[in-house]
């Protein structure tokens, strides 16, 4: 008699199944079980740090998930959605505006106050509202890379994005996801050429989160490429005059904030000295808003940190600046980047221009250049098993590194995320 014996399947076979039945599955559904992975992960890794939280400005120790994930902007943002915006912005003994809740743009924390009103507390609606748009915002980034890429590139683009870094902030009383989720969709509709349809997204995404001028500027750089390429792509006047129309329409929604906020408080330099005002905690001085001077200031700072004198802070810090520019434009012409097309490389030309001109560089950056998250797809381009394994795990580990850098508070904490 032939002897059956039943030889035990692998520990990791049921993970090798489940793998081989998803490759079948529509787009939508492998990018969401990408996601929901990912919050696996990043959920474990926020309790983790949360059960070590001791007292702090926003929750006593050892704080539960939700009341954990509000802390920081999470309370302006809870501020706004409750209380509004002040008529008469805050002056400290030293006549300067001090941080109030301007600096904090409306959509986010009325869509939350909208749900609160059926029934539901900040911290867990927030949390409800973040998730929601982050999985939107997945989806739309999988179509966005698809555009450029193939389907499995494409694919493992998504999964950088949900295991990048700073993917944590995709589930937490921020307005990331959503902002995140309107610019993914306005680039959809930008490669598509439904300039007129991506009005209304910039404006939702204006009120969201800054970077309208962003995406004007970049509507100015998508025209002059079409100009440029006019012969083998015809530019009609239909379009130069919608992309015109859109492009009118992104900038008059990214200044029309701070005219909301002169208008409200009388003073029309309200939302410029509001979000200066972040910048005295590393300064230690008040200054204007000079478009460019922030880097500087910032690299002469972080240099000074780190005991180099002035002004040879100065002058590597402006070396320093350069050499950045440099080796992200060369990165930007690489084989890989040329890959995720042309309009989305100008997107992020223009962002890290509007970054340049009215950033000032501290551990919000890391927070400030998700919106460059198409770059994603040149890091997906390569198909090696160990370049796309390690960086899967190098996110994973940055994200450890970013909660404890940036989110975990630890006695007085100067590193806001």
């Amino acid at each position: 008699m032939a002897d059956r014996r039943v030889t035990a399947e692998p520990a990791a076979a049921p993970a090798r199944t489940l793998l081989r039945r998803a490759a079948g599955w529509p787009w939508w559904a492998r990018v969401l079980l990408v996601f929901a992975a990912s919050r696996v992960v990043t959920t474990v890794i926020l309790l983790a740090f949360a059960a070590a939280q001791q007292q702090n400005p926003w929750t006593g120790p050892h704080p539960d998930y939700f009341a954990f994930a509000s802390i920081w902007d999470g309370n302006w943002y809870h501020i706004v959605a409750v209380s509004g915006y002040p008529t008469t912005l805050p002056i400290g003994s030293d006549g300067h505006v001090q941080q109030n809740a301007w600096a904090f743009l409306p959509a986010y924390p009325a869509v939350v106050r909208t749900l609160m009103g059926a029934g539901g507390s900040w911290e867990v609606l927030a949390v409800v509202v973040s998730v929601a748009f982050a999985a939107g915002a997945a989806l739309l980034f999988f179509r966005l890379m698809a555009r450029r890429l193939p389907d499995g590139t494409a694919l493992f683009a998504t999964v950088l994005f949900c295991t990048a870094p700073l993917s944590p902030i995709l589930q937490v009383a921020y307005a990331e996801s959503m902002g995140l989720f309107f610019l993914f969709l306005a680039l959809l509709l930008l490669l598509d050429r439904r300039y007129l349809l991506l009005i209304p997204v910039v404006v939702v995404l204006g009120f969201t989160r800054p970077g309208a001028i962003a995406f004007a500027a970049l509507l100015l750089f998508h025209l002059i490429h079409r100009f440029i390429t006019r012969l083998r792509d015809p530019l009609t006047v239909g379009d130069l005059l919608r992309i015109a129309v859109a492009g009118l329409a992104s900038f008059a929604v990214g200044v029309v904030w701070p005219l909301i906020a002169g208008a409200v408080t009388g003073d029309r330099a309200a939302y410029t000295d509001t979000e200066l005002s972040w910048r005295v905690l590393y300064l230690g001085h008040y200054d204007e808003l000079v478009p460019f001077q922030g880097w500087i200031e910032g690299a002469d700072w972080w240099l000074r940190w780190i005991h180099v004198p002035f002004p040879a802070s100065l002058v590597l810090g402006c070396i320093g600046l350069v050499l950045l520019v440099a080796v992200v434009a060369a990165l930007l012409f690489s084989p890989w980047a040329r890959r995720i097309g042309v309009d989305l490389r100008l997107w992020i030309a223009a962002y890290g221009l509007y970054l340049l001109a009215v950033f000032f560089p501290q551990s919000s950056t890391f927070r400030v250049l998700m919106p460059m998250a198409p770059a994603l797809g040149a890091f997906a381009v390569p198909r090696h098993p160990a370049w796309r394994i390690s960086l899967v795990v190098l996110g994973i580990l940055g994200q450890i590194g970013w909660c404890y850098i940036a989110w975990w508070v630890d006695g007085y904490d100067w590193t806001p995320p």
